[in-house]
């Protein structure tokens, strides 16, 4: 039996409820759950520091109608050429503060987590026919993807990955046309964030592992039709198209390989780029998933692995311990890989069961506790007060310092937005930094590997802001013409006492 003939099977066993039945039926129910959980897990995440540079950009965007291709923000950089990849996110984040500000974003990132784990649980039931089994493969998904949660652009492409799994799953079980709405979705993907190419790639699994059909052990490949292959391969060359569809041209497509091959100092400085460690839970549940499979399998000698499934999460785990970022993708894959194994381990639902009164009750319950559990204006306002600079840049303004600033990498985002009228020295677009030479230039000033007056000088820094606790805030008060300001619990200021002679320790 072919791999669609199974799972087809497992899917279409339709029973006669009512409308009433399924509106508040065990399934919606389990989805409101997820809905709670993503408030719960995101109602504190408003300090990641790369938010703030996407919120400028946004508003750039917006404001002049015209998309950057050069740095506007860094005085260092020398107005070096950018890709802006994430553009359309930049601009949908903005969007959301427009609308309700601070809690605009919040509303932004609530929804978008909602609807990961949501679409993340249809794809687990479909695919495991057990609507049971299918929340244990969204709760996985959840686990991995609490590390990204936050108001950054990934979310759109992490949302689009799990609906392109859809619609193959689509396509492949019940209407081959599917496959043609997710050229669209490439259309859109690649003005959102640049893991469209892991998009691709995982049409390109699809697309090769349907031409073979064979049993090795445990490993089934099962050969789609003809017409299903052709309906995947023409989707693929369209999606490939597709993705030229955007304002920068070629150098949007490729950015991507330029991460992997032209970045060496982010994806081996930068914390989300370095690898996955057994000291990280994710890392212990990520071993602990392959390990159970293998133990599974072992187990159960009539369970099967089919080759995509085998691809995809095997890539998506090597991805994940060599970036620990990459841990969300392992999540997607491997929640709807578990839950099709362990979709006859527990009982299926069965529809004529269901009580929608209590049902109700619960949904209403649900609804009640994301009302209250999302954060007012007042506690998001104190949320960035506790994780950015505030004081310290009024400080700055009160004070009217003036000339060249040299800040700390972790505040160069908010630095962006909260004090645009002084140009920052770094930030989180680690990319153009490292292009641009600065980022390393940075690297060995912060961490004391060279003389600090040669970046002070080159730059012809006039004042400093920093987190207090960084091993330059110590450096600095014992080198001649340089002068401690300010200091709260998180910052400190320096100001170059002369402006002529260099300064020695």
């Amino acid at each position: 039996m072919s791999t669609a003939s199974v799972i087809a099977e497992k899917t279409s066993r339709p029973v006669a409820v009512g409308t009433l039945g399924r509106v508040f039926s065990f399934p919606v129910v389990l989805a409101s759950f997820l809905a709670v959980l993503a408030v719960l897990t995101v109602r504190g995440r408003f300090n990641d520091p790369d938010t703030w540079w996407h919120l400028k950009s946004g508003e750039v965007i917006w404001s002049t109608h015209h998309i950057p291709t050069t740095d506007i923000f860094s005085y260092t950089t020398h107005h070096h050429s950018i890709v802006p990849q994430e553009w359309l996110s930049q601009v949908m984040i903005y969007g959301a503060y427009r609308l309700g500000g601070y809690s605009g974003m919040m509303l932004w990132l609530c929804l978008f987590t909602t609807i990961l784990l949501v679409v993340g649980y249809v794809l687990c039931s479909l695919y495991s026919g057990n609507a049971k089994i299918g929340f244990v493969g969204a709760m996985i998904l959840w686990f991995f993807a609490t590390g990204g949660l936050v108001v950054r652009p990934q979310m759109v492409s992490y949302v689009l990955l799990v609906l392109e799994l859809l619609l193959i799953f689509f396509g492949y079980t019940r209407d081959r046309r599917w496959f043609f709405v997710t050229p669209v979705l490439f259309a859109l993907w690649v003005n959102c964030h640049g893991s469209f190419l892991l998009g691709l790639i995982v049409l390109g699994v699809f697309w090769v592992c349907s031409f073979f059909g064979f049993q090795a052990g445990s490993i089934v490949c099962a050969r789609w039709t003809a017409a299903q292959r052709r309906g995947l391969g023409v989707t693929l060359l369209l999606s490939g198209a597709a993705v030229f569809l955007n304002p920068i041209g070629v150098k949007q497509v490729l950015y991507p390989f330029d991460t992997m091959l032209r970045q060496p100092l982010v994806v081996t400085q930068i914390d989300e780029w370095k690898p996955l460690l057994l000291s990280d839970p994710r890392g212990v549940a990520l071993l602990g998933i392959l390990g159970g499979i293998a133990l599974l399998l072992i187990v159960q000698r009539s369970e099967r692995i089919y080759l995509h499934e085998l691809a995809l999460v095997a890539m998506s785990a090597w991805f994940a311990l060599s970036h620990r970022r990459m841990s969300f993708a392992f999540g997607i894959f491997a929640g709807p890989f578990v839950a099709r194994l362990l979709s006859n381990l527990w009982g299926k639902r069965d529809a004529e069961r269901d009580f929608p009164a209590p049902n109700a009750v619960l949904l209403a319950v649900a609804a009640v506790v994301v009302f209250l559990a999302f954060p007012t204006r007042t506690v998001l306002a104190r949320r960035v007060n506790e994780g950015n600079p505030v004081a310290a840049i009024d400080y700055i303004r009160t004070h009217n310092l003036q000339g060249r600033m040299l800040n700390s990498y972790v505040y160069g985002g908010y630095l962006i937005w909260a004090m645009p009228e002084h140009p920052v020295f770094i930030d989180g677009r680690s990319d153009l930094f490292e292009w641009a030479g600065v980022f390393r230039e940075y690297g060995l000033w912060a961490m004391l590997q060279n003389d600090p007056n040669t970046l002070l000088d080159k730059y012809d820094v006039s004042f400093c802001l920093l987190e207090r606790d960084t091993p330059m805030a110590y450096v600095l008060p014992l080198m001649r013409n340089w002068t401690k300001v300010y200091l709260d619990d998180k910052s400190v200021i320096f100001v170059r006492t002369t402006a002529a002679t260099p300064s020695k320790l």
